[in-house]
């Protein structure tokens, strides 16, 4: 044993990698996706966080993936706060990621409380349970620090996904663009028989493996993870049974799944909501886990980098999104629940841009592999783009870290007049992207 930087590491390697995971299911009667009218009546399957704490000379790099719809504003900065307190760890160091299933929570600190200014207090999400799941996940990130095991080398691999990934975008028979191919729209004729449209077709799998030793895996592919949802029935959905099952195939080897950049793709042309497609979903899935793997590449690991810019994004100029107007919408009892929540997201983002506070877009760079967090329901133009600018290199991109902005379009798609109640930036967000990727991902 020896100190490098006043940490303790293995000799030979000053590397080491801690992998921790916990149980964070919602209690039955709570609000999934944030505005589904049907709250939880039944568990059909845990959901889980998943993550590992990456260990060396520098501060300590945490990723954490979460079996939850979206994590947003003042929620956002909780976790990263008490996960970044657990690991001993700078904030920006830290980063959070949702799976974004639908039969999960929404959960966001800022809009909440002014929930609870009108009267509508927990109908967004449960905050003591919320409080409690942030206990419980950090302490199993402390719990994992005095189970690190060291690491000598990364692995990458990828594999094509068969039959999953479609993009919402369909062009009708008059030339009429429609972005309304959501994730169970296979039993609709004009939606499944629709081209597949623009995906990445590859799932990638990143390792770490101690000499020749496999320790830890994450996965990431570009699709909504949705096959059924709205009934209730609080679900990992395809992502994380396909995830259970292949940690089923060696418990040794940590397993962890993460969303890519899939605002504009779901499963929508192969998916008509039924159990039997579900079951297809996961099995094509695990197949690519499993094949991703068979792939695999070891890279000796040399130097592992971290960079972070701030990435400023304007709010959406609509109307419909003013202070005015979703301040009316909030106050006003005759409105939905599911209405007055929606308005509470949209003040909390608008005060968030307001006061300035940036979205961290983080990156870790191996060498030979580089691993890039992006807010939000990124649309997948913005992964092959990441790709592209590192086209020797192994990108693997992840969608769903600050959530607030929801769809984050390119200009193409905007100048098609793509409009959606859970789109909250404004047109001209992909050149303040491009120039934050640009910054992260190319070689100082």
């Amino acid at each position: 044993m020896l100190l490098l930087g006043g940490r303790a590491v293995v000799a030979g390697t000053p590397y080491r990698v801690a992998h921790f995971s916990a149980d964070v299911t919602i209690p039955l009667g709570h609000r999934c996706m944030g505005v589904l009218p049907t709250k939880s009546t039944t568990i059909a399957d845990p959901l889980y966080v998943h993550g590992f704490v990456l260990l060396g000379p520098e501060d300590p790099i945490v990723l954490c993936a979460v079996d939850w719809c979206e994590i947003r504003n003042g929620a956002y900065d909780q976790w990263r706060e008490t996960l970044a307190l657990a690991a001993e760890t700078s904030v920006e160091r830290v980063l959070v990621s949702s799976l974004h299933q639908h039969d999960a929570p929404v959960v966001d600190r800022t809009a909440a409380q002014l929930l609870s200014q009108v009267g509508l207090k927990g109908e967004l999400y449960d905050e003591s349970f919320h409080d409690q799941t942030l206990n419980v996940v950090a302490g199993a990130v402390r719990g994992c620090l005095k189970k690190a095991q060291p690491i000598t080398h990364l692995g990458t691999g990828q594999a094509r996904v068969e039959r999953i990934a479609s993009n919402r975008r369909v062009v009708g028979v008059e030339g009429r663009v429609t972005y309304a191919r959501g994730s169970r729209s296979g039993s609709v004729p004009t939606y499944r028989d629709a081209p597949v449209g623009q995906i990445d077709p590859f799932l990638k799998t990143l390792s770490f493996w101690n000499h020749d030793q496999p320790v830890l895996a994450l996965h990431s592919y570009a699709t909504h993870p949705m096959s059924t949802y709205g009934k209730g029935r609080v679900s990992s959905d395809f992502v994380g049974l396909a995830r259970h099952r292949r940690q089923l195939d060696d418990p040794t080897i940590g397993q962890i799944y993460v969303s890519g950049c899939s605002g504009d793709v779901t499963a929508g042309k192969f998916n008509d909501g039924s159990d039997l497609h579900r079951q297809q979903l996961i099995d094509r899935l695990y197949d690519a886990m499993v094949k991703a793997w068979e792939t695999t590449k070891r890279i000796p690991i040399e130097h592992v980098a971290f960079r972070n810019t701030k990435l400023n994004l304007r709010f959406h100029p609509g109307r419909h999104l003013t202070q005015e107007s979703l301040r009316t919408t909030l106050d006003d009892p005759d409105q939905t629940v599911e209405k007055r929540i929606l308005a509470a997201m949209g003040l909390a983002s608008r005060q968030r841009v307001e006061a300035k506070q940036g979205i961290d877009l983080p990156c870790i760079d191996f060498g030979d592999a580089q691993l890039v967090l992006f807010p939000g329901e990124t649309f997948v133009a913005y992964q092959l783009l990441a790709q592209n600018l590192r086209p020797e290199s192994f990108v693997l991109s992840i969608g769903y870290g600050e959530c607030w902005p929801g769809y984050i379009p390119t200009d193409a798609n905007f100048n098609e007049h793509f409009e959606d109640n859970w789109l909250w930036v404004a047109p001209g967000t992909e050149q303040r992207l491009r120039t934050a990727l640009h910054k992260v991902l190319m070689r100082p």
